[in-house]
């Protein structure tokens, strides 16, 4: 089954002519995403990959009917992209552009909250359920269905543990990236709420890193709710220096928050099981899961 997304998922992409767009929208296409238009103004009337471009999102969706948008947009028209697509109707949107400007994006936050859209990113790889449909720029040759549920905030170890549960014959049921910039859209809290009722997800795997609140409110969240599955975590940048930023705009620790040893902690404390190695995502889920 999966969450967010499925095989019946109408996908509108925006900046749909640029060149990263037009690789990855090749690439979403070959795995089987009904991808149904292109936004990108000023080249409406044209066809692109085979599908209409549109010059705005609302003629796209007053045409097309997509219900979910991925975002190749420059970061100076990232939020205006995100808040185009809300009020155009768009119920899911993905957005890879990273570095969008702190207030354009608090102000694109309450776009989303205002027309009930929900979010995924941004400067996020994407979001993937396995055999049925991918949204973004995750290599869809490593994901295999299957029971466990992925939440990262780095793209580049998504793709990490992805490839450590598919080699040991466990798959996914949908791998969502919430995105390594300051402000962003649901965070773990939200998509544990989604992976719950979720038949397919069995357990899900978070991988976190320094910086924000996103961990400590995950822990906050599985301690009140009683959370029924198993989850296990890692955390990148224990050894990481007050002040330093450690990749992503996001992953900062400042004002003597947002380390990794609290974050460890407060998941141990609510009974999550801390993955203390990258290389042991795979093999310490796969124990886990026999144990149920």
């Amino acid at each position: 089954m999966g969450i967010l997304i499925d095989d019946r998922s109408r996908v509108l992409v925006q900046g749909f002519t640029g060149r990263e767009a037009t690789f990855h929208s090749e690439k979403m296409l070959e795995y089987g995403t009904r991808l149904v238009a292109g936004v990108t103004p000023g080249k409406g009337g044209q066809v692109h990959l085979g599908l209409p471009v549109y010059n705005t999102v609302e003629a796209a969706v007053r045409d097309q009917a997509p219900e979910v948008s991925v975002i190749f947009v420059p970061p100076l028209a990232g939020a205006e992209a995100i808040m185009e697509a809300a009020e155009a109707g768009i119920k899911l949107i993905v957005c890879i552009t990273e570095g969008i400007p702190v207030l354009d994006m608090l102000r694109a936050k309450a776009w989303l909250k205002k027309y009930g859209a929900a979010l995924i990113g941004p400067n996020t790889p994407g979001v993937i359920s396995p055999g049925k449909s991918k949204v973004g720029i995750m290599p869809g040759p490593i994901h295999r269905p299957g029971p466990v549920g992925l939440i990262s905030r780095s793209g580049t170890l998504t793709y990490e543990a992805v490839h450590q549960l598919t080699s040991l014959g466990l798959g996914q049921s949908t791998a969502a990236g919430i995105g390594g910039d300051p402000v962003i859209g649901l965070k773990f809290v939200e998509l544990l709420e989604m992976f719950k009722p979720d038949p397919q997800t069995e357990a899900v795997v978070l991988i976190g890193e320094i910086g924000g609140r996103a961990e400590e409110q995950a822990a906050d969240y599985l301690k009140e709710s009683k959370y029924p599955k198993p989850v296990l975590a890692y955390v990148a940048g224990l050894t990481a220096p007050p002040g330093k930023r450690l990749g992503h705009a996001g992953a900062i620790i400042e004002g003597g928050q947002g380390s990794a040893r609290d974050k460890i902690r407060q998941l141990a404390e609510a009974g999550v099981t801390i993955i203390d190695n990258p290389a042991h995502i795979g093999r310490m889920t796969a124990e886990v899961l026999a144990r149920k």
